[in-house]
């Protein structure tokens, strides 16, 4: 097979998208990406739909999908079929264009969430555990994963990583909460007893790669880190990385008036969540613990 090292990656262009595309090419990868608008290094989706993936490719890592907790965009019903459809029909774009590639794709990647395993405060969740759905989110989920299904029978090795809460530098949660806390003004979501599953940004990027390069990796991997902790253990320890206090939670009904019932539910409510499977293959994590997440986001 050729272009052993040339990934294509839907969603490249986003907080996640653009680390795991300097990932990936510091490992020697030639990357295309998949955007809105042609340019070097990318194709459009209406290109891969009319011609196909690029004969060199060989990889393919979907990290597509409308921002959920965008503090801008009411929770419509319009923007609610945006995050849908913005999951949805990219993962199954990709599976179609894969299966019309005939052999040629090797791995397939699908970045989803963990939203469908119940809440709860004291069951600890495994890849082994049976999902439900019970709510938007958690259907979204569901749903997710079946639109990035490689049928039975096709030779293509199929990942489906389920993350937490990506922490990083310049994007996602960190950069919604860092101007509060780092005015002393920080502190939970809600009573702050709710489990946050999370993952810092470089181990789920690593994580990709992994799962790319490791010929046994497949099926469905939790993407989140050993250290369960709750929104409130989290709090207190990015507090304290920042050398700040954390004394002003946000209680529930500013939550909900800022997000909608349905989106609160992601900041609220959660489950604990081992990566147990992630961690038999062999993956060892950078960040394994949110003390060390904490500290890497703060550095300079």
């Amino acid at each position: 097979m050729i272009g052993l090292k040339h990934a294509l990656v839907g969603g490249g262009t986003g907080f996640i998208g653009r680390r795991l595309t300097k990932t990936l090419k510091d490992k020697g990868y030639e990357v295309t990406v998949i955007s809105r608008m042609p340019g070097k290094n990318s194709i459009t989706w209406h290109q891969l739909e009319e011609k196909g993936i690029p004969k060199s490719v060989s990889s393919v890592i979907n990290l597509c999908g409308q921002n959920v907790l965008d503090p801008t965009r009411r929770w419509t019903p319009g923007f609610q079929q945006n995050v849908y459809n913005s999951r949805i029909n990219s993962s199954s774009a990709l599976v179609k264009s894969i299966m019309k590639a005939e052999g040629q794709i090797g791995v397939f990647v699908n970045i989803s969430g963990c939203s469908s395993y119940f809440p709860s405060d004291t069951l600890i969740y495994s890849e082994e555990d049976q999902v439900a759905n019970f709510d938007f989110m958690s259907n979204l989920c569901i749903e997710w994963e079946k639109a990035a299904t490689i049928p039975q029978g096709f030779q293509c090795r199929n990942v489906k990583i389920r993350t937490g809460v990506v922490i990083g530098k310049g994007g996602g949660m960190i950069a919604s909460i860092k101007l509060p806390f780092t005015m002393g003004l920080g502190g939970p979501m809600g009573n702050g007893n709710q489990p946050l599953p999370w993952i810092h940004i470089d181990d789920l990027c690593r994580l990709i790669l992994y799962s790319m390069e490791n010929p046994e990796v497949k099926g469905v991997l939790n993407g989140v880190a050993p250290d369960l902790v709750t929104n409130g253990q989290f709090s207190k320890t990015f507090a304290s990385s920042l050398r700040r206090p954390a004394f002003f939670p946000v209680p529930d009904f500013i939550v909900n008036t800022i997000f909608g019932k349905e989106r609160s539910a992601l900041l609220l409510r959660g489950a604990r969540i081992k990566p147990k499977k992630t961690l038999a293959t062999g993956f060892q994590f950078k960040y394994p613990t949110a003390k060390s997440a904490c500290d890497e986001v703060v550095t300079p």
